[in-house]
């Protein structure tokens, strides 16, 4: 399809851009000369603090003759920067400008950007020191909705989410402590990306609430979230909360828990929020993989803590001593909020019990979403910019009903555009899992967006059978290459029912041997595969003695087939159960 650079309405994509300067149809500068005449076009919008300026481009447009594409992932892709990450030799100003410094350095995920070909663009609006869920509390101006201007935008990476929905940018960084990361996408009809805490560097942000923050990326697209997310994950050595998880790969969760009961909905358009949240539960029930109801007490009592208990004094902590020294300089709500974390109600103690009572709620929490996901609004409704300026906290209090949780829970997270609850009024949900199996948010929300779950389910599709694999044939060992010659494809990762026992058999090279043993078994690490049922004979018939296909009792209680090993070949062999999966052993 040809790229249609004149047309305002037309997004930016990743891909849609390599392809077009594969082909010779437009090259980086025509793109940001474009950019640059859309962001000029939307002034009123107030979408930019730093705008895109040809000067301030010129140099990464001029570098790109000296990088190869084929190495450079990003070659060409204009992005833009919420402010308060840092662009090396831009200001710096979280929407404050008493507080505005230029930065020497880029923030860790700035430099990945550049380094992969990204060309920043400029530094998107956002509430005041990012506390707000609303997009109108800026010195810079409000950020209209990318679609219905007397709308808010959702904050606080408002600018951010309608750089990428009006076709400024192909992704922009926001950030994320209470789903500042989310609303705003959920408002303008995008994809919000947020991951777990600490797998993407925080250094060069400035700091909400440090133990919680998260960068994140808006995007028009699942695949250009997860792109740039190949790019910037992975710790910082500098960065004392960044640590090291692996990129996650899409599986499918073994259900979808969504909350039972009423769910609260609010502002002008609640009605029009309550019938999109039903349309988007039965394209959920489409996708045929098993749904529960579950109470969600407690992720509203972890988000209850965010703002109504001590965790509030670390934003507090990082900016108070500003506040005290630059009297005026801040808008009215923001020190509002800010003074609150100063509260004298709060003492040590407080922190500790409310510490002791988050970590009741992980615990639960980590139970709960075990091979599952969770599902609900990305926000309950929505408010015109004037409802949100005559009643500044009711209405930001609202938005967060079904985000702030995330971050003390460490819950990966992606807000998902559904249908739309009316004319230019989008609605969408979020998708989160647990911080160690980010894959499956990901894979519902590849399945909810292309409508094709139903076809990859906890079931086999038609003429397919799932296969559980435990040893030399999971992902990224040496016989994975026979799953895929017998076009097999991967589901999930799951564990068996703590039934079964591991060996380490004496073959060259060495394989596992899993034998049920109900009496002393454990719980052993697996992955589930589908594969069409005209090779799994063939693939059956080629396993070698002592191993075998059998019925495999997994974590839920299903049974499906899988390798197991017969028993008289143990004897003698290592018994490496402890280790919990082959792919743990040393």
């Amino acid at each position: 399809m040809k790229l249609q650079l004149q047309d305002q309405s037309t997004p930016l994509s990743i891909e849609q851009l390599r392809n077009a300067y594969r082909s010779g149809e437009t090259s980086p500068e025509e793109v940001v000369t474009e950019i640059i005449r859309r962001a000029e076009e939307d002034a009123d919008k107030n979408i930019w603090i730093t705008p895109p300026r040809m000067e301030r481009i010129r140099p990464y447009l001029d570098r790109l003759s000296e990088l190869n594409p084929s190495v450079c992932p990003l070659w060409g892709i204009p992005f833009g920067i919420k402010d308060n990450i840092d662009w090396a030799g831009i200001p710096t100003t979280a929407a404050c400008p008493d507080y505005q410094y230029v930065p020497k350095d880029n923030a860790t995920v700035v430099e990945r950007l550049i380094a992969a070909g990204a060309i920043p663009i400029g530094k998107t609006n956002m509430d005041q020191f990012a506390t707000g869920l609303v997009g109108v509390r800026s010195p810079y101006g409000e950020t209209h909705n990318a679609l219905r201007g007397e709308l808010i935008s959702g904050g606080s990476s408002s600018g951010s989410a309608v750089a990428v929905a009006r076709g400024h940018v192909a992704f922009s960084l926001g950030t994320d402590t209470a789903g500042s990361g989310r609303v705003p996408a959920s408002l303008n009809g995008i994809f919000g990306y947020k991951p777990s805490l600490g797998s993407w560097p925080i250094r060069g942000v400035v700091p909400a609430s440090a133990s919680l923050d998260c960068v994140t990326a808006f995007t028009n697209s699942l695949e250009d979230a997860l792109e740039v997310d190949r790019i910037v994950r992975g710790p910082d050595e500098s960065d004392p909360w960044s640590k090291e998880l692996p990129l996650p790969q899409a599986a499918i969760p073994c259900k979808l828990l969504l909350p039972e009961g009423s769910l609260h909905f609010y502002g002008p358009y609640a009605s029009e929020y309550e019938q999109a949240w039903k349309k988007a539960v039965r394209r959920l029930e489409q996708l045929r993989i098993p749904i529960e109801y579950v109470d969600v007490r407690g992720f509203h009592q972890a988000a209850n803590l965010l703002y109504g208990g001590p965790f509030v004094e670390e934003r507090w902590a990082g900016l108070g001593s500003f506040i005290d020294a630059h009297p005026n300089s801040v808008l009215p709500v923001t020190e509002r909020i800010l003074r609150s974390g100063s509260a004298s109600k709060y003492d040590g103690a407080s922190v500790f019990r409310a510490m002791h009572a988050l970590q009741s709620i992980k615990l639960e929490t980590n139970k709960l979403l075990k091979g599952a996901v969770l599902i609900m609004p990305t926000a309950g409704g929505t408010w015109t910019r004037e409802q949100v300026r005559n009643d500044p906290i009711k209405t930001n209090t609202e938005m967060g009903t079904y985000t702030n949780h995330c971050n003390l829970l460490d819950l990966f997270g992606v807000a998902v555009p559904a249908e739309a609850a009316d004319e230019k009024l989008p609605f969408g949900i979020t998708i989160f899992s647990l911080a160690s199996n980010e894959g499956y948010a990901i894979g519902a929300a590849q399945f909810f967006v292309s409508g094709e779950g139903h076809k990859t389910t906890m079931q086999p599709t038609p003429k397919h059978t799932l296969v559980a694999v435990c040893g030399l044939h999971m992902r990224g060992l040496a016989l994975e290459t026979q799953m895929l010659q017998y076009g097999a494809r991967f589901l999930r990762e799951d564990r068996t029912v703590e039934k079964y026992r591991m060996f380490k058999l004496s073959t060259n090279p060495a394989k596992p041997g899993l034998v049920k043993r109900p009496e002393d078994g454990k719980s052993i690490a697996l992955e589930v595969w589908e594969m069409p049922l005209d090779k799994f004979g063939h693939f059956v018939a080629n396993i070698p003695a002592p191993l075998g296909i059998g019925k495999v009792e997994l974590e839920d209680g299903t049974e499906v087939p899988g390798f197991v090993c017969e028993p008289y070949s143990t004897r003698g062999s290592e018994d490496i159960t402890d280790y919990g999966g082959w792919k743990s052993v040393k």
